[in-house]
């Protein structure tokens, strides 16, 4: 049966379906004529893919725009959705059959989040870190920040398929030990450091398999802790032997863990973690790449507890006129209360110019990311 892939903005809460809807199985999901209520239902539907036959008479324009006045989707729920498909099927890894479109339907699922507001799946990164376990959360993470550069580097939609399918599925190969050395409190013995610096090959050998075969794909996971200088592991591979792809992933995955918070740390600032990676580890990148993830992500990536100049404090929420001008909302007032609501500033100007990077816990206020983009980031 021939299908074609449709997105929630094709459905129209309240109103019967006018077709049949299939996952990429062509199991049946929806019978037509069904009748869904909210558009949380749809975007549980969305992570495991929504498909009508070709033949199946299309929603019409008209139809599209009730279902997004109806109530516009959740980035944030959909990417927490994505995240519990995930680790589902990876730790149940050889139990699954047709993995590979599974996965897909995951990245199909994250970029859908990013489409519907990328500076919400951005947030996520920092202000998300509860949701999951740390090993599929970190991958999926890992995911939308290789799309956001993939995407800034004109690559085409089947190499950024591909990016983002092998940045899922990087780690499997040391999965269940990696929640484990991520909350380690002491230096790591010699096992367990030959188990990360095996775990590219493992995780090669455990998605063969379970019938993971695309080359491009197999070939990231295997290579996404190589270094241009030839340091990285496992094959010591330098420069121009490393694909491109494989670099960008290895860049999410560094960036991702630094922000991270630990049991035995505080996650690093976001500033200082790209100021770690881009300088400390400048002979290991790229320095074009290197260019393209402090464009994208900008020196106060979203999602950053920040001071103001005229003491006001606030989350960095989107891009501003500059990657160092962000768009901040303001969530405590220059005297230490909180703001009945978050107020914009835009940072370029001098009184809300950016004098500092906070902890969440030098910040002295608890969010929920719907205070700071509304619908699209309702849980």
């Amino acid at each position: 049966m021939e299908q074609r892939r449709i997105t929630m903005s094709d459905i129209v809460v309240g109103k019967p379906l006018p077709w049949d809807v299939y996952d990429s199985n062509n199991k049946l999901l929806l019978r037509k004529g069904h009748v869904v209520q909210r558009a949380q239902q749809v975007e549980t539907l969305v992570v495991r893919g929504l498909f009508v036959t070709a033949k199946a008479e299309g929603t019409t324009s008209s139809q599209a725009a009730v279902a997004r006045h109806v109530e516009r989707p959740s980035a944030l729920r959909l990417i927490n959705l994505a995240t519990k498909r995930l680790e589902r099927l990876l730790f149940n890894l050889h139990n699954e059959s047709e993995l590979h479109p599974k996965i897909v339907e995951v990245v199909a699922a994250i970029k859908f989040a990013v489409d519907t507001n990328a500076d919400v799946a951005l947030g996520c990164i920092l202000l998300n870190q509860q949701s999951g376990s740390y090993p599929v959360r970190h991958s999926v993470d890992c995911a939308i920040v290789s799309l956001v550069v993939a995407r800034a580097m004109n690559k085409p939609p089947q190499e950024v398929q591909d990016i983002m399918t092998a940045a899922l599925l990087m780690n499997v190969g040391m999965l269940r030990d990696h929640e484990q050395l991520h909350h380690r409190e002491h230096p790591l013995s010699d096992e367990e450091q030959d188990l990360i610096r095996s775990h590219p090959e493992e995780s090669v050998n455990l998605l063969r398999s379970a019938g993971i075969i695309d080359g491009n794909v197999l070939n990231y996971v295997l290579l996404h802790h190589e270094n241009e200088d030839g340091s990285g592991y496992p094959f010591g591979r330098a420069s121009a032997e490393i694909p491109e792809n494989a670099k960008i992933i290895a860049l999410a995955d560094r960036y991702c863990a630094r922000v991270s918070s630990r049991l035995y740390r505080k996650s690093m600032l976001p500033n200082a973690a790209l100021r770690d990676i881009l300088l400390t580890e400048k002979k290991n990148i790229h320095p074009m790449l290197a260019a393209c993830f402090i464009r994208e992500l900008g020196t106060y990536p979203t999602g950053s507890f920040v001071r103001l100049v005229n003491g006001e404090v606030g989350v960095v929420t989107g891009r501003g006129s500059s990657t160092t001008t962000p768009i901040v909302h303001a969530l405590v007032g220059p005297r230490g209360a909180p703001l009945s609501f978050a107020i914009r500033r835009e940072t370029h100007k001098e009184l809300h110019a950016i004098r500092e990077v906070l902890h969440e816990s030098q910040a002295g206020v608890r969010i929920n990311m719907q205070q700071l983009w509304g619908a699209e980031a309702a849980l």
